[in-house]
C-alpha cells in the first residue's frame, strides 16, 4: 500500500503545478472539517488551476482513488472528510472571473469565500444571496456542494435557486459545462457518446419514469437538502414548487439544467472549477422587530401569522441562549434589548423578524403591521424596535455570544450537531418543538433552540459526551427518534447542512427504499468507479463510525506550568476546538493574523488544535509533543490572543503556545535569541547608560550585520533608540505635585515606556494630575510577558510573583492599578491568574486597567481645550481581544474637536519580537499590508495638517514608523496635547 501511495505522490507532484502534501501533518490537518468526524485521508492536493483539478482526477481514477474537492472546511455533517485525494480549491483558486453588472450575474473559481465575493460585488450594489452564518470563511464551491441557504432564504431561497451554470470534472476526468437547455438540445447531448450524454440520459429516464413516485417521496417545504435533487425536474414536486425565489430576468426556469442535480450533491457526482451565480440587489435599509414570548412553543405559534407580513428573516433565540448571554460579563450589555414580562420573567424565547424598505418610513409601517398582527392573535408580550446599526448589531451579537457560550462549555458533555437541520412545514413547528423536547428529556439530555423560523428549519444541539458509549448510542437513539419524527410531520432531517457522515445513514428511511436504489444508480452512472466522495448521501457508513473522539479516545498526560482548569485541563483546552474555521475569516477581526498571511490551513488556530490534539491523543506520535515538528506548527501563532475572544468556542492558542513552548524548551534549551528578547527588560538598563553610544551601536550598519547573522534579527530592521533621561529618572526628579487627601493611582509603566519612549509615560502622568490624582510607581520588575512570549515560564513566574507582593497591598487598599501597554496590562489581568492561581492574583487583576479604561471611568475631571485633531485608531490585539476598542474611541472623543475613527485592522504583524525575527520579517510585513497599512496610508494622505493615528502598542508603533515612515502617536499622549492642566 506503501509503495502505492508513493507512486500516487510522485505521479501528481510531476503533473500538477499547484501543492501535492502527503505527510503526515497535511493529512491529519484535512482529516476534520467542523463536523464530529475523523478520517485521515490519503492525501491533499491543492491545484493552481482547473488543468490542475482534472489531472489529479484524472491520475485518481486511473488509480482507483476516491477524490474529495474541499473549500473552507466548514462542514457541519461530514462531507468534506474521507479517505480519499482532498482538492483544496481555497488557497489559490478564489478569484472572481468575470462580473455582469448588467444582467446580475458573477463567474467565479469554487474556492472564493463569500463575504469576500460580496466585498468585491458590493460597489456594484449587488450581492450573492446565500448568506449561511459563515460566510466569512465558507467558499461558493461549499454552498454549491451543499445547496446552502441562510437566514433570508424565506425571500432569496436556496443556492440551488442561484446557480446558473457549473462547469464540471467528472469522475474520468470529462470537462463539462451544465446550463439551462432546451428539450432538443438535451435530445442531441443524449445521442453522444461520452459519459457526459450517459448521464443526461439516466436522468432523463429517472425522471420520466418515476415521475410519480417523485412526488410522493420528497417533501413540499421550504428547506429540504437531502438526497438528490431529482424534484428539480418534475413538476410539482418537492421543493421545486415553495421556492421562495425566481430570476426576474424574463429566463425560462423550467429549461433543462443539469446544474441542479449537481448542486447539494456532495461532491458524490463532479468536481465544479467554475460556477455563474445570479446576484441581487443589495437592500437598502433593514430594520428588526424582537418580538419576546413567554414560551417557546408560543413563539413557533407565531410564525405563521408573522409570515403573513412579509419578513426577510425570522431568527429564534430560545431562552438558554439569552440567559448565557445575559450571564456574561462580556457580553450582558449587548443583550440590554431584553425585556421582562409583568410577572419580572424573562422571555421563554425571542424571535427577530427582518424587514427590508427603501426608507425608515416603509420600516416602520412594517413594523407597525407586525405589532399590530402579534397583538390581534395575542401572541408576545413585548416588541423592541431595531433600526439603527447599534440596535441590530446588539441583536445579532446576542445570538452570536450565546452560541458561542453554549459551544464553549468546559468538559466532555458539549452541544453536538447530529439533529441540528431539522426542517418541517411552518403550521408543523409547534408539534415538532414539543415532540422533539419530548424525546430530549426522555434521553436525560437537554438542548438549546435557535432556528430560521421563516422557513421551518430548526438548529437543535441536544449535550453529549462523543467520549462516552452510553452516550455514542444515546445520540444513535435520539437521531431514530427524530428521523421517524420527521417521517410523521413530511420533514426532512437536512434542511441546510447536508447528508454527509451524521445524516446519509437515515436516508433510505426518509425517502423509502425504492427511491434509495435510484439515488444510487443516479450516482453509479455519474460515478462507475465509486471514487467521487464515496460514503456519502448513499452506502454511508452508521453515523456512529469514525467519530473523532470516540469512547476509545485517550490523551497523555502533561505537567503544566499554567493553570488550565477553567478550561477543564490542557488536554481539553485544545479539545475546545470544535472545527468552525472561524479563525479562517481575512476581512473583519483579528483572528488569525498567521492564517491571513499564509492562507494556510496549518496556520490557523484550527490548524494549530488539530496537529496537538492529533498528537495528544496518539493519531500521531505523542512523542511529537516535544518535536521540531510542532513547533514549526506553532512557530507562526503571533501569539495576539485574538482567538480567546473571536473564536466561538474560545480557544487560548496564545496560552497553548506558551506553554508548549516551555515544555519544548526544557527538553530541547532555551535558544540565546530567546534569551535576548526574554530579558529586554534587564538589556535596556544597560542600553541606557550608555547613550548615545548605544543608540549608535545597535543601529549601524556592522551592528545589524552582527545581529542578522549570528541571533536572527533583521537587519532590515531597527532597534528603538534609548531615551537620554528614562521615564523613571525624569518622574523622581520632576517637581512633586503630591497634595493632601488627593486620591492615588498606581502606574504600572512598561519597559519601552520607561526606556525608549518616556514621553508616553510623562503623558500619563501629566493627565492623571490635572485629573486631580497623586501618580504612585511601583518597585516593580518587568511585567514577563517577553518571557512568558518566549515560553520562559519559571522567570516569567518569578517576575510575577515579585509584582504581586509590591502590588497586592495597593489592590487592598482599593487602589486602581494603570498603564498604557496592552501586552504589559494583559500580562497582569490574563497571565498572572494562570501562572499563580488564587485570590492574590485575582484581586491585583480586577484592580488594573488600562488608562484608557480609568480615564473613561473618570471623565468628569477631565478638561480639554479645543485643539483640531483627525485621529485614526489602531488597536492592540491584547487589547481588542481582552478589553475591546470601545473605551479608547469613547476617550478619544472627550476633546470636542477629535475626529476619532477606528481602523477594521487585524495584527500590525510586529508581535514584540516576532517581526524582528528574520525567518518572520517578510509574513510580518504581510500581515501589515493585508487590513493596516493602506489605511493609514490613505488618512494620512488626505491630511490637512491635522491628520494623526493612535496606538496604545510599542509593537503597534515600531510597524507602522517602518512601514510607512510615520511614527503613530499613543492614545494618551493625543489626550495629553488637549488636556487643560490645573
Amino acid at each position: 500500500m506503501n509503495t502505492a501511495m508513493n507512486q500516487l505522490e510522485q505521479l501528481l507532484t510531476q503533473q500538477v503545478e499547484g501543492e501535492v502534501r502527503f505527510d503526515d501533518y497535511s493529512k491529519a490537518l484535512y482529516s476534520t472539517d467542523a463536523s464530529l468526524y475523523q478520517i485521515n485521508p490519503v492525501g491533499v492536493v491543492i491545484p493552481r488551476t482547473k488543468a490542475d483539478v482534472q489531472r489529479t482526477i484524472q491520475i485518481c481514477y486511473e488509480s482507483d482513488i476516491p477524490i474529495l474537492p474541499r473549500g473552507g472546511g466548514t462542514s457541519l455533517a461530514g462531507q468534506t472528510v474521507g479517505r480519499a485525494v482532498i482538492i483544496d480549491f481555497s488557497k489559490y483558486m478564489n478569484q472572481i472571473i468575470e462580473v455582469n453588472v448588467a444582467e446580475h450575474w458573477a463567474r467565479v473559481e469554487p474556492g472564493i469565500v463569500l463575504d469576500e465575493l460580496n466585498s468585491q460585488l458590493k460597489p456594484y450594489g449587488l450581492m450573492y444571496a446565500p448568506d449561511v452564518a459563515t460566510s466569512s470563511r465558507a467558499n461558493v464551491g461549499g454552498t454549491i456542494g451543499n445547496n446552502s441557504a441562510g437566514s433570508h432564504s424565506v425571500i432569496y431561497g436556496k443556492t440551488i435557486d442561484h446557480v446558473m451554470e457549473l462547469e464540471l470534472i467528472l469522475s474520468n476526468g470529462e470537462l463539462i459545462l451544465t446550463k439551462a437547455m432546451t428539450p432538443d438540445q438535451v435530445e442531441k447531448k443524449k445521442t453522444e457518446q461520452t459519459l457526459e450524454a450517459k448521464i443526461y440520459r439516466k436522468v432523463c429516464q429517472i425522471t420520466h419514469d418515476y415521475q410519480d413516485l417523485i412526488r410522493e417521496r420528497f417533501p413540499r417545504i421550504l428547506r429540504r437538502v437531502a438526497g438528490y435533487n431529482l424534484d428539480e425536474f418534475v413538476i410539482g414536486a418537492g421543493s421545486k414548487e415553495v421556492t421562495p425565489y425566481r430570476r426576474d430576468d424574463g429566463s425560462d426556469q423550467n429549461l433543462f439544467n443539469l446544474s441542479k442535480i449537481i448542486v447539494g450533491s456532495e461532491g458524490t457526482l463532479a468536481t465544479v472549477t467554475e460556477s455563474k451565480i445570479n446576484l441581487v440587489p443589495i437592500p437598502k435599509m433593514t430594520a428588526l422587530s424582537v418580538i419576546h414570548f413567554e414560551t417557546l412553543i408560543e413563539s413557533m405559534e407565531a410564525v405563521a401569522p408573522i409570515l403573513e407580513c412579509q419578513p426577510t428573516a425570522i431568527e429564534l433565540i430560545d431562552d438558554t441562549i439569552i440567559n448565557m448571554t445575559k450571564g456574561s460579563a462580556a457580553f450582558s450589555k449587548a443583550s440590554d434589548f431584553i425585556k421582562k414580562d409583568a410577572k419580572g420573567n424573562g422571555p421563554g424565547a425571542i424571535l427577530a423578524v427582518e424587514f427590508y424598505g427603501e426608507s425608515i418610513q416603509e420600516l416602520v409601517n412594517q413594523l407597525d403591521n407586525v405589532e399590530k398582527k402579534m397583538i390581534s392573535k395575542e401572541l408576545g408580550y413585548a416588541f423592541v424596535r431595531c433600526i439603527t446599526q447599534e440596535e441590530k448589531s446588539n441583536v445579532w451579537e446576542t445570538r452570536k455570544a450565546g452560541l458561542g457560550l453554549l459551544m464553549g462549555m468546559t468538559g466532555d458533555r458539549k452541544p453536538v450537531g447530529f439533529v441540528e437541520d431539522a426542517a418541517v412545514r411552518i403550521e408543523d413547528l409547534p408539534e415538532y418543538v414539543r415532540r422533539f423536547s419530548d424525546i430530549i428529556a426522555a434521553h436525560d439530555t437537554t438542548a438549546a433552540y435557535y432556528a430560521h423560523a421563516s422557513v421551518g428549519l430548526l438548529h437543535n444541539r441536544p449535550v453529549i459526551n462523543l467520549k462516552s458509549e452510553s452516550d455514542i448510542q444515546k445520540m444513535h437513539s435520539i437521531a431514530k427518534q427524530v428521523k421517524d419524527l420527521l417521517i410523521e410531520l413530511d420533514g426532512a432531517m437536512s434542511g441546510e447542512h447536508g447528508d454527509g457522515l451524521v445524516r446519509s445513514e437515515w436516508i433510505e428511511s426518509m425517502f423509502g427504499s425504492e427511491m434509495y436504489q435510484i439515488f444510487r444508480q443516479l450516482k453509479q452512472t455519474f460515478d462507475p468507479s465509486g471514487i467521487m466522495n464515496p460514503g456519502k448521501i448513499v452506502d454511508g457508513p452508521p453515523m456512529t463510525e469514525n467519530l473523532r473522539f470516540g469512547n476509545n479516545y485517550n490523551t497523555i498526560k502533561i505537567d503544566t506550568y499554567f493553570d488550565f482548569s477553567n478550561q477543564g485541563g490542557f488536554n481539553r483546552a485544545i479539545e475546545m476546538c470544535n472545527g468552525v474555521a472561524a479563525c479562517r475569516k481575512t476581512l473583519t477581526g483579528t483572528m488569525c493574523p498567521s492564517y491571513i498571511g499564509t492562507r494556510e490551513e496549518i496556520h490557523s488556530t484550527r490548524g494549530r488544535a488539530n496537529a496537538l490534539r492529533h498528537v495528544i491523543s496518539g493519531s500521531l506520535p505523542q512523542e511529537h509533543f516535544k518535536s521540531k515538528e510542532l513547533y514549526e506548527v506553532l512557530d507562526l501563532c503571533l501569539e495576539c490572543k485574538a482567538c480567546k475572544s473571536e473564536c466561538p468556542s474560545h480557544v487560548d492558542m496564545a496560552k497553548i503556545k506558551y506553554e508548549f513552548l516551555a515544555q519544548y524548551h526544557d527538553q530541547h534549551g532555551l535558544p540565546v535569541r530567546n534569551r535576548l528578547f526574554g530579558h529586554i527588560d534587564s538589556l535596556s538598563d544597560i542600553g541606557s547608560k550608555m547613550v548615545p553610544f548605544s543608540n549608535w551601536l545597535m543601529n549601524s550598519s556592522v551592528s545589524k550585520w552582527m545581529m542578522d547573522k549570528f541571533f536572527g534579527i533583521d537587519r532590515r530592521r531597527s532597534l528603538p533608540n534609548f531615551a537620554e533621561e528614562t521615564f523613571v529618572q525624569w518622574f523622581k526628579t520632576r517637581p512633586s505635585r503630591t497634595l493632601d487627601n488627593r486620591q492615588q493611582v498606581v502606574f504600572f509603566y512598561d519597559t519601552f515606556t520607561n526606556y525608549n519612549y518616556p514621553n508616553v509615560g510623562q503623558s500619563v502622568v501629566k493627565v492623571l494630575e490635572s485629573a486631580g490624582f497623586d501618580v504612585i510607581l511601583p518597585p516593580k520588575r518587568c511585567c514577563g510577558r517577553p518571557m512568558i512570549s518566549k515560553g520562559m515560564l519559571n522567570e516569567a513566574t518569578q517576575n510575577a510573583r515579585h509584582n504581586i507582593s509590591w502590588l497586592l497591598p495597593y489592590a487592598k487598599k482599593g487602589l486602581p492599578i494603570v498603564g498604557c501597554e496592552p501586552s504589559c496590562i494583559s500580562a497582569l489581568t490574563d497571565d498572572y491568574v494562570e501562572l499563580l492561581p488564587g485570590d492574590d492574583s485575582r484581586l491585583v487583576a480586577e484592580h488594573t486597567l488600562m488608562i484608557e479604561e480609568f480615564l473613561l471611568k473618570e471623565k468628569e475631571r477631565l478638561r480639554f481645550s479645543d485643539i483640531d485633531q483627525n485621529i485614526l485608531l489602531h488597536g492592540h490585539c491584547h487589547q481588542k481581544a481582552l478589553i475591546g476598542l470601545q473605551p479608547s474611541l469613547e476617550v478619544l472623543n472627550l476633546p470636542v474637536n477629535y475626529t476619532v475613527n477606528s481602523v477594521d485592522s487585524s495584527c500590525c504583524g510586529m508581535a514584540g519580537s516576532f517581526g524582528y525575527e528574520k525567518e518572520h520579517y517578510d509574513l510580518s510585513m504581510k500581515i501589515a499590508e493585508a487590513r493596516l497599512l493602506e489605511p493609514i496610508r490613505s488618512h494620512l494622505s488626505d491630511s490637512l495638517g491635522n491628520s494623526q493615528v493612535a496606538i496604545s502598542g510599542t509593537s503597534c508603533r515600531e510597524q507602522i514608523k517602518h512601514s510607512t515612515g510615520y511614527e503613530p502617536k499613543h492614545i494618551v499622549e493625543l489626550l495629553c496635547e488637549a488636556i487643560i492642566h490645573t
